[in-house]
């Protein structure tokens, strides 16, 4: 899975760089709202809210628009209605796509998924197609120039580490997504910095593509990241090594 996760982390890169436009900003907000909604605004009883408000911080975003977007998800606040659903389908090469929205006209922005999939050799599918193929996982990085993998495995284990994966420059140790937060607590209060840490899909298998393929992709996958309602993308792709290449220049 070494060149599908070493395209994942360009793309955080690229997320970073794409902070400073603002863009981010509308993604993540939506994001701290959502799961504020769904599962109230106590960080430290919301796994997820707690994984949303680490991407607003890494993204930059000020504090007290952290807080006014949890407040307009607990319903402190008056916000508009959002409303979250998950488009399926497949990219070119018969790559799996699993495309999150938020949106407030879940039928115009479905349609606009739909669109961009056709026209970048996709297509839509039926709910259930590609999930299956995803688990939903948190996922903590380490450097791996702070930290050995036994190291990882003393604290982690008894609070919930699953797995841990060499991920080229990072350690990733993956977890069930109801143990993201004692996990995270547990290396925070060990002394162990976390470069990263969310709430995410990971692929069970990966599907290997040609450079050609690679960048059909790859342009798909961008055309749908520049949605504004599109929050997160999911795939099971894997790159060759030159395209790997040509990103990182």
């Amino acid at each position: 899975m070494a060149g599908h996760s070493k395209w994942h982390n360009i793309q955080h890169r690229k997320g970073r760089q794409d902070a400073k436009k603002g863009k981010i900003f509308t993604k993540v907000t939506k994001e701290i709202m959502l799961a504020a909604r769904d599962g109230g605004g106590e960080p430290d009883k919301n796994p997820r809210l707690r994984a949303a408000i680490d991407s607003a911080k890494s993204a930059n975003l000020p504090k007290d628009k952290i807080e006014t977007a949890i407040k307009k998800g607990t319903g402190e606040l008056a916000a508009d209605q959002i409303e979250e659903s998950v488009c399926e389908g497949y990219g070119p090469g018969g790559v799996a796509m699993l495309v999150q929205i938020a949106t407030d006209n879940k039928n115009r922005t479905v349609a606009e998924v739909r669109h961009l999939l056709s026209k970048n050799g996709g297509s839509m599918g039926e709910s259930g197609c590609v999930a299956w193929m995803f688990d939903h996982k948190g996922v903590l990085s380490f450097d791996k120039e702070s930290y050995s993998e036994e190291q990882l495995l003393e604290v982690g284990l008894e609070a919930g580490a699953e797995d841990i994966i060499d991920d080229g420059e990072v350690w990733q140790v993956r977890c069930a997504p109801e143990d993201f937060t004692p996990l995270q607590q547990a290396y925070q209060e060990a002394g162990m910095e976390v470069s990263e840490a969310e709430l995410t899909m990971v692929p069970q298998n990966t599907v290997g593509v040609d450079p050609e393929t690679g960048r059909k992709v790859l342009k798909l996958y961008d055309a749908l990241d520049d949605l504004d309602d599109v929050q997160n993308i999911y795939t099971n792709f894997e790159l060759p090594q030159e395209l790997l290449q040509e990103l990182e220049n």
